[in-house]
């Protein structure tokens, strides 16, 4: 018996590599590979863009003000907001002044990579995903792909720093029990090499630097992004997927975005999620993900100031209505040149940590349900369909008006539980064409109340008017239907 089971082992080892799937390079066959579930379940991640454009720190505060876009704002004429950038770059630093020489002032000097852990881990986010390498080349990891190209030091250990960024606090952030990924882009302004030859940059930078990356450090998440000069096919990506699916150490738990080409946004949502940017988002059917910053750039922009920050119930509104709606929120903070959270953020990101502690259950791995929010009586407000700039603005839905709808509440389900989560406190709640199934009770998260609930035609009545100040929150509070 011992020698069957030792020969059936032997056979179950040797036919093993047979039996895993293998990806070819075409999407038809990446396509057959699943995403992650882990990452759908996440729900809240934090984004964080850093680098030598953290030194300028500017943009115009508006749509579209990325700080991390300066060097390409002040190279190109053509841009929106070019005059601006070059007169601020005049006066702050003179006329002249190169790019690269901002990168003696990207010290990093005051960076602590457990205290950013810290602030991740309290905020309730669940993994973390940094900038590697923005459309500026600079690597925060000893890339000598980067140095090489460039001809200069333009990495974190070989640069002014001298330090591996990216190393640190991936090390902190998997000490405080949070998955960690990076964002990469495909393309560089002005790589030498990529403005001669694009195809050698492809095959001698983009390429082997995107796997060191990954081989080195294993990453949870790639966040591609640079993609749209070029078709998938010119930038090699499905042979670079079937690279990462077969090959990388991380084949199988990887989560990667849909920006591998110009034509590749919003499609394959089989095997990568989609991406929404100070959009609209998705609807429930696919896995998607809206990032924005806490204020308007992504990137630190020493512009902005407190009225130009969301508030943290505002955040919390966008977390609780993209999740209602199946998606995940990219949160993005934007650290100094130094290395420092701004305060301002730190404190958002907190704020919004306390409230997932009391009401995270009606947010992680939780889905959508039959419906994703509730309206009241009346026309509901146009909202413009986008995945990019779309101003889309959830606080202006919640608000009760005469001119349109506003939204009662959110939904999300979990097992055999529906949450109805409220935007504001009212003494009775409708919830319409609902009928409370036999032995199912109703309950605030984090109290201790009772909630009367009875069945009034085809509409559930949620009786708050029992409750006592202090009971629920007067905002963003969340009823409980167990056995729903």
């Amino acid at each position: 018996m011992k020698r069957m089971i030792l020969a059936g082992s032997l056979i179950l080892l040797l036919l093993q590599p047979l039996l895993a799937q293998n990806y070819s390079a075409d999407w038809s066959s990446l396509n057959t590979r699943k995403i992650p579930g882990w990452f759908h379940e996440s729900k809240f991640g934090i984004f964080i863009h850093w680098g030598v454009y953290a030194v300028p720190s500017f943009a115009v505060v508006g749509p579209g003000g990325y700080s991390e876009w300066y060097w390409h704002n002040l190279m190109n004429k053509g841009a929106d907001t070019h005059a601006q950038v070059q007169a601020f770059h005049d006066k702050q630093f003179g006329k002249g002044f190169p790019y690269a020489n901002f990168e003696p002032q990207f010290t990093a000097a005051l960076f602590d990579p457990a205290q950013w852990a810290d602030i991740f881990r309290r905020s309730g986010a669940k993994y973390v995903v940094l900038t590697s390498k923005h459309h500026e080349g600079y690597c925060l990891w000893n890339s000598p792909w980067a140095d090489k190209a460039w001809g200069r030091p333009w990495n974190a250990v070989t640069g002014t720093p001298k330090r591996d960024l990216l190393g640190d606090l991936t090390e902190a952030v998997r000490k405080a029990g949070l998955r960690m990924g990076y964002y990469y882009s495909l393309y560089e302004w002005y790589n030498p090499l990529w403005l001669s030859n694009k195809e050698q940059y492809i095959k001698e930078v983009m390429q082997p630097e995107f796997k060191d990356l990954v081989t080195r450090y294993k990453p949870s998440v790639i966040f591609s992004d640079g993609e749209w000069e070029l078709s998938d096919t010119a930038w090699q990506s499905p042979a670079l997927l079937a690279w990462l699916y077969n090959e990388s150490p991380v084949k199988k738990d990887i989560v990667v975005n849909d920006r591998w080409g110009s034509n590749t946004r919003g499609h394959n949502s089989a095997s990568t999620y989609l991406t929404s940017e100070y959009g609209s988002g998705m609807e429930p059917g696919v896995v998607w993900e809206e990032s924005r910053g806490i204020g308007m750039s992504y990137g630190y922009n020493r512009m902005e100031n407190v009225n130009d920050y969301k508030s943290s119930h505002d955040l919390l509104l966008a977390l609780i209505d993209i999740v209602s709606r199946g998606g995940n929120l990219l949160l993005d903070i934007g650290p100094t040149a130094d290395g420092r959270i701004p305060v301002i953020m730190q404190q958002r990101l907190v704020d919004m940590g306390s409230w997932l502690a009391t009401n995270g259950e009606a947010i992680y791995e939780t889905e959508s349900w039959k419906q994703t929010r509730q309206w009241s009586p009346g026309q509901q407000p146009t909202v413009k369909k986008a995945s990019f700039m779309a101003d889309y603005d959830i606080t202006r839905m919640i608000q009760p008006s005469k001119e349109h709808a506003h939204i009662e509440m959110f939904f999300t389900r979990k097992n055999n539980n529906l949450y109805c989560i409220v935007p504001s406190y009212s003494p009775q709640l409708l919830l319409r064409n609902y009928t409370l199934p036999a032995g199912a009770k109703a309950s605030i998260l984090g109290s201790k109340a009772n909630i009367r609930v009875k069945q009034q035609g085809k509409d559930c009545v949620l009786d708050l008017s029992v409750l006592h100040p202090g009971d629920v929150p007067p905002q963003l509070f969340v009823i409980k239907i167990t056995g729903a």
